[in-house]
């Protein structure tokens, strides 16, 4: 982990203002509960660029993002990079089947997330079974999303890859047509997601802007402005 910049920012979470948690794990409290979260969760925030772990780290830890984004990646051998997945606010992040973490968590933008020692949580789960349920419907979730990864990458054109990347993340965030979402990683991450080129995800980019499915308000940014036809395009 990036020690320097995972620096802690206060002894204990605050959960009661936390926007997040309705989207969490510690959503499956009752709110009478949630300081029970509150007792075992230190603050992490994170500079864009910085790690939160690496590939390899003893998975000591994991974490909750209450903002900001997260990309997630393995690197290959020969030093080529794949992102397996962007991680938005309510998402939880390090669970490992193993003793080390099995992928790297790198800051997209600055970054703020809930750290709990795996043993804490554990124990915490016994004693509040709705965490463990709640925990495993994530766990479905996010083999959904990785099964859903596969199809993308082994059947889905360049268009549709990018047209269904698109309509994940407005539906992860809540971002509705016609409103500007936020897309704060580079091409080259969503080339690297996509398994694109960064010359063929700017050319979808601008395809789909003057078929008038997208507007690109600007370099960080995209509205969806007819979300029948990008789901169209999109095969789904």
């Amino acid at each position: 982990m990036d020690r320097q910049a995972a620096n802690c920012c206060g002894a204990r979470a605050d959960c009661s203002g936390c926007e997040a948690r309705p989207l969490a794990l510690c959503g499956a409290l009752d709110p009478a509960d949630v300081m029970v979260m509150s007792s075992i969760a230190q603050p992490r925030k994170l500079a864009a660029g910085r790690q939160l772990f690496q590939e390899g780290d003893p998975a000591d830890d994991v974490f909750t993002l209450t903002e900001g984004m997260l990309k997630l990646y393995k690197l290959m051998p020969d030093g080529r990079r794949q992102i397996t997945g962007f991680m938005v606010p309510g998402d939880f992040i390090g669970l490992a089947y193993g003793q080390n973490y099995v992928y790297s968590a790198e800051a997209v933008t600055a970054t703020a997330a809930c750290r709990f020692k795996r043993s804490a949580l554990l124990a915490k789960m016994v004693e509040y079974p709705e965490l463990e349920h709640r925990l495993l419907s994530l766990a479905s979730n996010e083999l959904a999303a990785a099964q859903a990864q596969m199809l993308l990458l082994g059947r889905k054109s360049a268009r549709e890859r990018l047209a269904s990347f698109l309509l994940g993340i407005a539906e992860r965030r809540g971002i509705a047509e016609g409103e500007a979402m936020p897309l704060p990683m580079s091409r080259g991450d969503i080339a690297d997601f996509l398994g694109l080129t960064i010359e063929t995800v700017s050319r979808a980019f601008t395809i789909m802007r003057k078929e008038r499915l997208i507007a690109l308000p600007d370099k960080h940014s995209v509205t969806i402005t007819d979300g029948d036809a990008l789901r169209d395009a999109a095969g789904d």
